[in-house]
């Protein structure tokens, strides 16, 4: 299966050290997956939340599709995760436990399908995000020495 990635969310391994990872599909109108299509989704300030037993992404922007008629999506409209029941409840019971949240990794197509990576990570402290730049650094730094020898 072909899986071509349209979005990732660089700050969700920054702020949250992850912990399980699920896939899920997503309920997308007409215009809104071939803008998916295009690469025109961001999901910097989108979150994952449950809501009566259902899963629902919200806040990710899916930008307009020129070419659609008047009748076009709204860019920040929740969208609706589509998981199997016994997913569901699972990560569900996982986030009832205190510090742990749901976020949206990446957004790819398998096949002609869009799907959400979502994980379930423990949010960081300030010192484990000083100790992830730091690390950064001295990675890059290594880098430009063995390029230079």
């Amino acid at each position: 299966m072909i899986i071509k990635v349209i979005s990732t969310n660089r700050k969700a391994h920054f702020n949250y050290s992850i912990l399980e990872t699920f896939e899920a599909g997503i309920v997308l109108l007409g215009s809104e997956i071939k803008s998916v299509r295009e690469n025109r989704v961001s999901l910097s300030e989108a979150y994952v939340k449950a809501e009566h037993g259902e899963m629902w992404l919200v806040g990710a922007h899916i930008a307009r599709y020129e070419a659609a008629s008047y009748m076009t999506h709204e860019p920040t409209r929740p969208r609706k995760l589509l998981m199997r029941r016994k997913e569901i409840r699972l990560l569900l019971a996982k986030l009832a436990e205190k510090g742990l949240t749901a976020t949206p990794m990446r957004m790819y197509l398998k096949g002609h399908r869009a799907k959400l990576e979502i994980g379930l990570g423990r949010g960081k402290k300030l010192y484990d995000k000083r100790e992830t730049i730091t690390r950064r650094e001295n990675d890059r730094e290594l880098e430009r020495t063995l390029k230079m020898h």
